[in-house]
Protein backbone atom coordinates (compact mmCIF):
# COMPACT_ATOMS: atom_id res chain seq x y z
CA UNK A 1 0.00 0.00 0.00
CA UNK A 2 3.13 2.37 0.73
CA UNK A 3 4.61 1.61 -2.37
CA UNK A 4 1.23 2.38 -4.08
CA UNK A 5 1.06 5.58 -3.16
CA UNK A 6 4.55 6.25 -3.41
CA UNK A 7 3.99 5.63 -6.72
CA UNK A 8 0.93 7.17 -7.74
CA UNK A 9 2.59 10.56 -6.32
CA UNK A 10 5.71 9.54 -8.13
CA UNK A 11 3.65 9.35 -11.39
CA UNK A 12 1.51 12.10 -10.70
CA UNK A 13 5.11 13.92 -10.44
CA UNK A 14 6.33 12.50 -13.48
CA UNK A 15 3.12 13.42 -16.10
CA UNK A 16 3.24 17.13 -14.74
CA UNK A 17 7.09 17.60 -15.11
CA UNK A 18 6.53 16.19 -18.85
CA UNK A 19 4.11 18.06 -19.52
CA UNK A 20 6.29 21.44 -17.99
CA UNK A 21 9.01 20.73 -19.40
CA UNK A 22 8.16 18.74 -22.40
CA UNK A 23 11.06 15.70 -21.51
CA UNK A 24 9.03 13.37 -24.54
CA UNK A 25 11.57 15.27 -27.22
CA UNK A 26 14.38 15.06 -25.11
CA UNK A 27 17.08 12.33 -25.99
CA UNK A 28 17.68 9.56 -24.03
CA UNK A 29 21.05 8.36 -22.99
CA UNK A 30 22.59 5.46 -21.29
CA UNK A 31 25.72 6.31 -18.87
CA UNK A 32 29.07 4.57 -19.82
CA UNK A 33 32.02 3.14 -17.38
CA UNK A 34 34.21 5.65 -19.23
CA UNK A 35 34.46 9.07 -19.94
CA UNK A 36 33.38 9.85 -23.19
CA UNK A 37 34.36 13.54 -24.16
CA UNK A 38 30.88 14.02 -25.37
CA UNK A 39 29.18 17.01 -23.78
CA UNK A 40 25.61 17.56 -23.66
CA UNK A 41 23.00 20.72 -22.68
CA UNK A 42 20.10 19.11 -22.23
CA UNK A 43 18.26 15.58 -21.64
CA UNK A 44 17.74 12.17 -20.07
CA UNK A 45 20.49 10.18 -18.99
CA UNK A 46 20.27 6.72 -16.99
CA UNK A 47 22.54 3.68 -16.16
CA UNK A 48 19.90 0.68 -17.17
CA UNK A 49 17.89 -1.34 -14.48
CA UNK A 50 21.50 -2.05 -12.57
CA UNK A 51 20.30 -2.68 -8.82
CA UNK A 52 22.11 -1.84 -6.22
CA UNK A 53 21.98 -0.96 -2.56
CA UNK A 54 24.11 1.90 -1.65
CA UNK A 55 25.68 4.99 0.63
CA UNK A 56 26.12 8.08 -0.58
CA UNK A 57 29.51 9.00 1.16
CA UNK A 58 30.55 12.41 -0.31
CA UNK A 59 30.54 14.82 -3.06
CA UNK A 60 34.08 16.52 -4.11
CA UNK A 61 34.73 18.61 -6.43
CA UNK A 62 37.78 20.14 -8.66
CA UNK A 63 38.44 22.24 -11.70
CA UNK A 64 40.83 21.83 -14.28
CA UNK A 65 41.75 25.65 -15.79
CA UNK A 66 44.02 24.25 -18.54
CA UNK A 67 41.12 21.90 -20.07
CA UNK A 68 38.40 24.65 -18.46
CA UNK A 69 36.17 21.97 -16.83
CA UNK A 70 35.14 21.30 -13.19
CA UNK A 71 34.72 18.05 -12.13
CA UNK A 72 32.12 16.92 -9.57
CA UNK A 73 32.21 13.33 -7.83
CA UNK A 74 29.77 11.69 -6.14
CA UNK A 75 31.48 8.58 -3.97
CA UNK A 76 29.31 5.37 -2.88
CA UNK A 77 30.07 3.15 -0.07
CA UNK A 78 29.83 0.24 -3.08
CA UNK A 79 31.67 -1.11 -5.80
CA UNK A 80 28.74 -0.67 -8.31
CA UNK A 81 26.87 3.01 -8.55
CA UNK A 82 23.20 2.30 -7.92
CA UNK A 83 20.09 2.90 -10.27
CA UNK A 84 20.73 6.76 -11.47
CA UNK A 85 18.19 8.44 -13.64
CA UNK A 86 18.60 12.08 -14.16
CA UNK A 87 17.93 14.98 -16.56
CA UNK A 88 19.97 18.04 -17.43
CA UNK A 89 18.71 21.23 -18.81
CA UNK A 90 21.44 23.82 -19.83
CA UNK A 91 19.23 26.21 -20.20
CA UNK A 92 17.13 26.65 -16.84
CA UNK A 93 21.22 26.04 -15.22
CA UNK A 94 20.23 22.46 -13.38
CA UNK A 95 21.03 19.08 -13.00
CA UNK A 96 18.74 16.85 -11.21
CA UNK A 97 20.23 13.22 -10.15
CA UNK A 98 17.54 10.55 -8.57
CA UNK A 99 19.04 7.43 -7.16
CA UNK A 100 17.22 4.47 -6.20
CA UNK A 101 17.78 2.22 -3.41
CA UNK A 102 20.50 4.73 -1.90
CA UNK A 103 20.71 7.20 1.61
CA UNK A 104 22.87 9.17 2.66
CA UNK A 105 26.06 8.41 5.57
CA UNK A 106 25.36 10.29 8.81
CA UNK A 107 29.40 11.78 7.95
CA UNK A 108 28.27 12.87 4.83
CA UNK A 109 30.36 15.61 3.25
CA UNK A 110 29.29 17.96 0.20
CA UNK A 111 30.99 20.83 -1.82
CA UNK A 112 29.66 24.38 -1.76
CA UNK A 113 29.35 27.28 -4.13
CA UNK A 114 32.12 26.25 -6.54
CA UNK A 115 33.24 26.83 -10.50
CA UNK A 116 30.19 26.13 -12.49
CA UNK A 117 27.72 24.73 -8.97
CA UNK A 118 26.07 26.95 -6.85
CA UNK A 119 24.73 24.38 -4.66
CA UNK A 120 23.09 21.37 -4.29
CA UNK A 121 20.05 20.17 -2.94
CA UNK A 122 19.31 16.92 -1.52
CA UNK A 123 15.64 15.22 -1.37
CA UNK A 124 15.14 12.07 0.42
CA UNK A 125 11.67 11.06 -1.43
CA UNK A 126 11.38 7.92 1.27
CA UNK A 127 14.16 6.36 3.06
CA UNK A 128 15.71 4.59 0.45
CA UNK A 129 15.25 6.80 -2.54
CA UNK A 130 17.05 10.15 -2.73
CA UNK A 131 17.25 13.13 -5.38
CA UNK A 132 19.57 15.36 -5.98
CA UNK A 133 19.35 19.47 -7.54
CA UNK A 134 22.07 20.87 -8.61
CA UNK A 135 21.76 24.66 -9.04
CA UNK A 136 24.37 25.92 -11.85
CA UNK A 137 26.11 29.51 -12.40
CA UNK A 138 26.22 29.38 -15.91
CA UNK A 139 24.72 27.76 -19.16
CA UNK A 140 26.79 24.34 -19.55
CA UNK A 141 27.19 21.56 -21.16
CA UNK A 142 28.02 17.77 -19.29
CA UNK A 143 29.53 14.65 -19.87
CA UNK A 144 28.24 12.12 -17.19
CA UNK A 145 30.17 8.43 -16.79
CA UNK A 146 30.63 6.12 -13.81
CA UNK A 147 33.71 4.18 -12.38
CA UNK A 148 33.16 1.35 -10.23
CA UNK A 149 35.74 0.20 -7.67
CA UNK A 150 34.89 2.04 -5.84
CA UNK A 151 31.49 3.51 -7.12
CA UNK A 152 31.32 6.58 -8.42
CA UNK A 153 29.09 8.99 -10.54
CA UNK A 154 31.36 11.46 -12.32
CA UNK A 155 30.07 14.97 -13.89
CA UNK A 156 32.26 16.79 -15.75
CA UNK A 157 30.95 20.78 -16.46
CA UNK A 158 32.79 23.18 -19.20
CA UNK A 159 30.65 26.23 -20.91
Amino acid sequence: MKFSLFFLILMQLVFATLSAQDLMKERIRKLSSNKTSIYIEKGIFHNGGVKQEAVLKSIRQSFNSKQGFERIVIDFNSNQIPKVYGHISSQDKKLYIDLFDTTIAKDFQTIGSKHFVEKINFFPIESNYLSLEMNLKAKVTADIFYLENPARLVIDLKN
